[in-house]
């Protein structure tokens, strides 16, 4: 099994498990490996150490963000720092499939009909288009624009 560091255009890091080169390369080529946190397809492969798992290493703790910590950007986040704040954003926004009821389509009619009280309310989620939204916030609809790539709605493997 080979483990890859890879990148994507937007400089989102990830790692992928490869049978070998060649099966990296063919993946690759047919548009297959893809980032998953934006899902854009112009990966790269990073330099990468091999790993080694040594016994001293195996019971230390995995350093977190505590809960609530808010993020600023900057240039001087590490790619450790970045990884793991990828990996939050993408346990969040699974989080957020798995707690609500995607409508579709139907986004925009479904908040409004909450939102006047014609049905109960629940946890929805689904497309609607800038303009919708701008015009839901308006009528004082609280709505958040959220990218759900396929990854987000799928185990990464």
């Amino acid at each position: 099994m080979k483990v890859l560091n890879l990148q994507c255009a937007h400089q989102h890091e990830f790692e992928g498990w490869f049978g070998s080169e060649d099966d990296f390369v063919s993946q690759l080529g047919r548009g297959l490996v893809t980032c998953p946190l934006c899902g854009d397809a112009h990966i790269h492969k990073k330099l990468s150490a091999p790993r080694l798992n040594l016994r001293s290493g195996r019971d230390e703790p995995v350093p977190s963000m505590p809960t609530g910590t808010s993020v600023a950007m900057s240039n001087h986040t590490t790619s450790s720092e970045l990884a793991a704040l990828q990996a939050r954003m993408l346990r969040a926004l699974r989080e957020v499939v798995a707690n609500t009821e995607d409508v579709g389509e139907r986004f925009a009619d479904e908040a409004r009909a909450m939102h006047s009280g014609e049905t109960e309310h629940r946890n929805i989620r689904g497309e609607a288009s800038p303009q919708e939204a701008l015009a839901m916030l308006e009528e004082g609809i609280e709505v958040i624009a959220l990218p759900l790539v396929p990854a987000v709605k799928e185990t990464l493997q």
